[in-house]
């Protein structure tokens, strides 16, 4: 029997992706939001595609606040970019 992947879907673009290909944002437990690179930290997670477009798109919809049921300042979500970019090099 096949292994069943586990599939995530953007909160960006709405596309379903397997977990591996996909960045998790995640609200920890203190209320701050961070990249989660393991996808191991504790803490209500996003997933979110690798791609700077898709970020930008979840912040144009506020997808990522309802999905982590919290409001993001802006520098939070330039700070996340900027370590997007770094992840993606």
């Amino acid at each position: 029997m096949a292994k069943k992947i586990p599939l995530r879907k953007c909160v960006g673009c709405g596309s379903l992706k397997e977990k591996r290909e996909m960045i998790r944002v995640i609200k920890t437990p203190e209320d701050e939001v961070v990249l989660d690179a393991t996808g191991r930290k504790n803490g209500r997670g996003a997933y979110i595609c690798m791609n700077p477009e898709c970020l930008r798109a979840a912040r144009k919809s506020k997808g990522l606040e309802r999905s982590l049921k919290i409001s993001i300042p802006e520098k939070v979500y330039d700070g996340l970019e900027k370590e997007m970019s770094s992840l993606a090099q």
